[in-house]
This record gives C-alpha cells, sequence and structure tokens, in this order.
C-alpha cells in the first residue's frame, strides 16, 4: 500500500526546499527548456483570485486612458493588473 502525503508532510517538504539554496537542489532528471519554449507560454487559468465589488471614484482622463489603452481583458482588468503590480513592488515598504 502506497504512503499518501498528508498536508503536513507536503508542508514539511516545502518548508525544507524554501530553506535549502538552489546549488543544493538536484535537477539533474529534469532537461532544461529551450528559450522557444517560453515564446508563447501563458499562466494556466487553474489559479482565480476572489474577486471583491467596489466603488471607486477615478478621475475622468484616468478611466479614458485605460478604457483606450486596455489589453484583451477589458479596462476594470488592466487597472487592477497595474494596481497589483504596485502593490507587489512595493510590499516591502510599511
Amino acid at each position: 500500500m502506497k504512503h499518501k502525503m498528508t498536508e503536513a508532510d507536503i508542508a514539511a517538504q516545502i518548508a525544507q526546499l524554501v530553506n535549502m539554496p538552489d546549488t543544493d537542489i538536484d535537477t539533474a532528471d529534469i532537461p532544461e527548456a529551450p528559450i522557444e519554449n517560453w515564446a508563447l507560454a501563458k499562466r494556466p487559468g487553474l489559479y482565480k483570485p476572489r474577486k471583491k465589488p467596489v466603488t471607486l471614484r477615478l478621475d475622468t482622463d484616468v478611466v479614458s486612458w485605460f478604457k483606450d489603452h486596455a489589453q484583451s481583458g477589458g479596462y476594470q482588468t488592466e487597472i487592477n493588473r497595474v494596481l497589483r503590480r504596485y502593490v507587489h513592488d512595493n510590499a516591502d515598504r510599511r
């Protein structure tokens, strides 16, 4: 009978890997992916963050700019992407 890993086992392995220097991780059985493989790479749709509806007042010119420059996801998605990048870039500021 196979041993099924518990969440505690997985968490312990992850903690061990997080604290391990990259040079100590054996990746010999994982071939390096050629750079060409990444040209059309997309993030899988497995993770979809929960959304919270908000009312937000923005300057008209800001909204117009996002509507004119939004990628395929729409201007609200683009605003969210910009805000997420800002939060990520400034996460260590407290």
